[in-house]
């Protein structure tokens, strides 16, 4: 079953995120330190490189690694780290060919309840917690995926109303309400941090004799 999806700001991209959960999760192991639309483009662009219209993760599994990071790494390339990514979706891949029989949707077609399903997502290379629970937040928000206590097991990402994450992109103004969060998330972790060294440098300071 084919969903809207507007991740990668792309309709070409976006409708093969929307018919492929191969892509879907690929575009999601990329999407880390690059922007999002760039992550959840490199499914389509990698597709069409290897000369398909889909991506099929037992030949992404058993393809050499060198030429595959060489398609990666072509320009423009699919990630920031475009050899380091192309090892990592390989390992995914294999993943998938050892557990699923190559078939991405076969992680939550029969999962019962959202710890499962999450449970499933935190075993699959590459997917630390934050990862898995934005792709369990992806999964009920926009692909249809709700097992029992989804939103539980996908913590704040899986509220409703909720722009944390790739999972409440639906279109540029989702888009941007994200980002700013992001961009908001991370300038409070900077005061933080240098709140706290403040504190330790006037905590040294004042042991001083």
């Amino acid at each position: 079953m084919a969903h809207t999806i507007r991740l990668a700001q792309s309709p070409e991209a976006d409708e093969l995120l929307g018919r492929s959960p191969l892509a879907a999760l690929t575009g999601m192991l990329l999407d880390q330190q690059v922007a999002m639309e760039w992550a959840f483009s490199a499914p389509a662009s990698l597709a069409a490189r290897m000369g398909r219209s889909d991506l099929d993760a037992a030949e992404i599994a058993g393809f050499d690694p060198e030429a595959f990071a060489a398609l990666m790494s072509a320009k423009p390339a699919l990630h920031r780290y475009p050899g380091s990514m192309a090892g990592r979706l390989q390992t995914l891949c294999r993943h998938l060919v050892e557990h699923y029989d190559g078939d991405a949707a076969a992680i939550w077609r029969d999962a019962s309840t959202g710890r499962e399903l999450l449970d499933r997502l935190l075993a699959l290379p590459g997917f630390g917690r934050q990862k898995a629970q934005i792709f369990l937040a992806l999964l009920g928000k926009q692909y249809g995926v709700t097992p029992d206590g989804w939103r539980e097991a996908a913590g704040a990402y899986g509220e409703a109303g909720a722009y944390r994450s790739a999972a409440d992109i639906t279109g540029p103004e989702s888009l941007a309400r994200v980002r700013a969060f992001k961009q908001e998330a991370k300038r409070a972790a900077k005061l933080s941090k240098a709140d706290k060294a403040d504190k330790a440098d006037k905590a040294a300071g004042g042991t001083k004799s």
